[in-house]
């Protein structure tokens, strides 16, 4: 048995040069891992509470404090315990915390030691990370053998909402990719096109500013931006191999006093006229995917849309932030048929794990996300293969924070112990 003997917290920076959270864990015979937590730029209410120096829960400048908890209270807590003990490792994390939603020491603070100790119990084990995250599923049977499946792939190329310089409605407009035999395949297309957009966009607008890699074009509505998507597809031959997606973010836009949304460009809309509006652009356009559509309090609005659009991906991501309980509320209501999986909205590993066995088990997708505030920390991709999600949502893949991920994808594709055949999109097919 391989034990804990020290976690040590300390502040790094992350993608937009704000302070977060790295932890590092050492065990008895000499593992040393370290892990280290994104942050959110638009955060649900319910997600798991991000401690910042001051006592402060979004955008405070430090994270020595969080860091601080770490090296304190935690490292004594779990010094000793078995390295591979996933989930005792995280019950001990949350009974230490003692609230709901991680005030106390930060789930930013318990979020990076769950997945260093993830990682270590790995090498403690002698297993790839996704090989033991797949053993700490619930679901998982002694001797159950793992079939590997690559996620399909989800990327912002082109951003508006309140990001939006013109007249722009929702925050991320996304390509979807599917169909493709193997997944460099896939991600070749999607660096090839996101070069193509960047390149005839450029030459349309002029210089404008990017946010996490995808564009702030100043395009005047979503049907523009959705015709230079599918035109590039279309130039590069890819067009039946792409569908597209928008995450609204709509919490962002909700004005509560007046019960509207006020969308980028100025425009403002009631809920009913928001859910037309979607109707039209899936009418028109190979739209299959809405994220976070409504606000996140709206369970109703998203069981209207599942309702009037039942052929699309509805995805909740404010609404359900990785949260069981919040989940088994949408699966009553039949509100949406995908989770979006953000770790850090929830804290743990395990908790994680949990909500999308949760969702698994109420007929939803699992679509594993990276955060806007990211580090190069490689976990999800891992957390992805391991959790059998249908796709993973990491951004344009212009920056290292991204590129992390896709290229611990590609190692892992590259890498596999039966050669590099995987199941895409749960479709069988030799990928050599």
């Amino acid at each position: 048995m391989e034990r804990i003997a020290e976690v040590r917290g300390r502040e790094i920076l992350n993608a937009r040069g704000r302070p977060t959270v790295e932890a590092e864990l050492v065990t008895d015979r000499g593992i040393r891992v370290t892990a280290s937590v994104p942050s959110g730029t638009s955060r649900g209410r319910y997600e798991a509470y991000e401690l910042y120096d001051g006592g402060t829960r979004y955008g405070g400048y430090g994270t020595r404090k969080a860091a601080g908890n770490i090296s304190s209270e935690i490292n004594q807590a779990l010094r000793g315990m078995d390295v591979t003990g996933q989930e005792e490792i995280d019950r001990a994390l949350c009974c230490l915390d003692g609230t709901e939603d991680k005030s106390r020491l930060g789930g930013n603070a318990l979020l990076a030691v769950s997945m260093a100790a993830a990682r270590a119990g790995a090498r403690a084990r002698g297993m790839e990370l996704y090989s033991y995250l797949y053993e700490c599923r619930p679901s998982y049977q002694p001797g159950q053998k793992m079939e590997l499946k690559l996620p399909d792939i989800m990327a912002t190329v082109i951003s508006g909402g309140v990001f939006s310089v013109s007249g722009m409605e929702f925050e991320d407009y996304m390509l979807l990719l599917h169909g493709f035999e193997s997944f460099p395949d896939e991600l070749e297309a999607l660096c090839a096109m996101r070069q193509r957009l960047e390149k005839d966009l450029r030459k349309k607008y002029g210089n404008f500013p990017e946010d996490g890699g995808a564009m702030a074009a100043p395009c005047r509505c979503s049907e523009e931006a959705f015709e230079w998507m599918l035109q590039t597809a279309e130039a590069l031959g890819y067009g039946e191999k792409i569908s597209l997606g928008i995450d609204v973010a709509a919490s962002e836009l909700w004005n509560p006093a007046d019960r509207i949304y006020r969308l980028g460009g100025g425009k403002t809309c009631s809920r009913e006229e928001l859910l037309e509006y979607y109707q039209k652009l899936c009418r028109n356009y190979p739209l299959t995917l809405i994220e976070d559509g409504f606000e996140q309090d709206d369970f109703d609005g998203f069981g209207l849309l599942r309702q009037r659009i039942p052929q699309i991906q509805v995805v909740g991501d404010d609404l359900f932030v990785t949260n069981k309980k919040r989940l088994e509320r949408g699966i009553r209501g039949n509100c949406a048929n995908g989770l979006l999986m953000k770790i850090n909205q929830i804290g743990t590993v395990t908790e994680a794990l949990k909500a999308s066995e949760t969702a698994r088990q109420g007929g939803m997708d699992v679509i594993v996300s990276l955060r806007s505030g990211e580090t190069t920390d490689d976990f999800i991709a891992d957390l992805a293969v391991a959790d059998r999600a249908r796709q993973i949502k990491l951004g344009s893949p212009v920056r290292a924070e991204r590129n992390a991920k896709y290229n611990r994808l590609l190692r892992i594709w590259c890498n596999s112990s039966d050669g590099g055949k995987f199941d895409m999109n749960f479709r069988r097919q030799a990928c050599l």
